[in-house]
């Protein structure tokens, strides 16, 4: 294991970070330099890139997780390696680097299935695709993936697994603060001074089912509310938001996760039959899943953070930190609670959940556990990821 140790003998570390999430829409890509660990980490972003599916694979990827078959999910296992590796090489290029200076990839893969405990369905089990020997052997890189499994191999939900990373980045002494992602699914941290009063839980849905009814109603020529442009022009169905809150998921306790198997293809086609009735405008139900999003994070909040904490900021980061209505929407609801976005901490929002994966494979090389039981609801703390050598081995 020389290798390893040569990575690990190093002060500073050069990490890249892979991210796919539930919108399934690319690859996110940072590089960055970490020094140390744990909560000592220090992270300096180098350079970030956002590399888009193709809208052929972004539709075999969706299809798969609607229910695909065994050859179909081993291929795409495949395909998606290579993909990965060539949003790692792509950042490395753009950050002036070439691949002997990056001492590790850390690959979330992209998620296909997720059962948590909490579902209480079958047996609990998660799969991320995108081979990590593929990227490891195309990139020459080490790398490390697959971090959910080691958290629901303990009983844990295998999300939010970013929570972690979030005390890293954001504690600072003496306040209490919300990190707040709105991707697909949207899940918020609250981060404390120590680290074992963390408390982070998925709280809704948070771009998917406005993405997914966009592209059914658009027929794939897009995919997502660019600058919220279809839900301004909306206006909220309210009885229609009372039947979505009234959902069981948002009365559920914490630990909770979730994704495309509640808040999925499923449940927007439903919704955009309304449309196609002619029960609803378009607009109309954009606007009020937007403010879906709004409300039940800010629900999630009232019930669970602010109660019992004195919460300095929120920060804010994920593809809906980019929507300006969204944002507008979530400042209003949650005044006077501060919003800012992550960029503040020098870490694009677009950008934050791959720091994270890097970060994470950063800790897994260094011996530490990143899982939070006190998140997960796991029963104890487990080594989040697998290892994939690359070929200076």
């Amino acid at each position: 294991m020389n290798a390893l140790r040569a990575i690990l003998d190093k002060e500073t570390r050069t990490v890249v970070g892979l991210m796919s999430g539930t919108s399934m829409d690319g690859i996110d890509a940072a590089a960055l330099r970490i020094r140390g660990s744990g909560a000592g980490t220090v992270v300096e972003l180098i350079d970030f890139v956002c590399v888009p599916y193709a809208k052929g694979l972004r539709n075999e990827l969706r299809d798969l997780a609607a229910g695909g078959s065994v050859p179909a999910l081993s291929a795409l296992d495949f395909r998606l390696g290579r993909e990965f590796a060539g949003a790692a090489l792509s950042v490395i290029d753009r950050a002036g680097l070439n691949p002997q200076q990056v001492d590790l990839i850390g690959s979330h893969g992209q998620t296909v299935y997720h059962n948590p405990p909490s579902s209480a369905q079958n047996e609990p089990s998660t799969l991320q695709i995108g081979e990590l020997d593929v990227i490891a052997k195309l990139t020459g890189i080490t790398t490390v993936g697959d971090f959910r499994p080691g958290d629901m191999a303990v009983g844990g939900e295998g999300a939010p697994i970013v929570p972690y990373v979030d005390f890293v980045l954001f504690r600072r002494e003496g306040v209490v603060k919300i990190a707040q992602n709105i991707g697909g699914i949207a899940n918020a941290t609250l981060v404390t001074e120590a680290l074992g009063e963390v408390r982070a839980f998925d709280t809704g849905p948070g771009n998917m089912l406005m993405d997914a009814v966009l592209t059914a109603a658009t027929g794939g020529r897009e995919w997502f509310d660019a600058d919220g442009a279809y839900a301004s022009k909306g206006r909220v169905n309210k009885r229609l938001l009372e039947e979505l809150l009234s959902h069981p998921f948002f009365s559920k306790p914490p630990p909770k996760t979730t994704g495309a198997e509640v808040f999925g293809m499923e449940m927007a086609g439903a919704l955009y039959g309304r449309v196609a009735a002619g029960g609803m405008g378009l607009n109309d139900l954009i606007r009020t899943l937007l403010e879906l999003t709004v409300e039940s994070i800010a629900l999630a909040y009232e019930g669970n953070f602010l109660p019992h904490y004195s919460v300095s900021e929120v920060i804010l980061s994920g593809g809906g930190a980019l929507n300006p209505l969204l944002v507008r929407r979530l400042e209003e609801r949650l005044a006077p609670l501060p919003v800012v976005k992550s960029d503040e901490y020098g870490i694009p929002v677009d950008g934050k959940e791959a720091v994270a994966v890097a970060v994470l494979a950063n800790e897994l090389i260094s011996g530490n556990s990143a899982g939070l039981p006190s998140v997960t609801g796991a029963e104890k703390r487990a080594p989040l990821g697998k290892i994939a050598l690359g070929e200076r081995f």
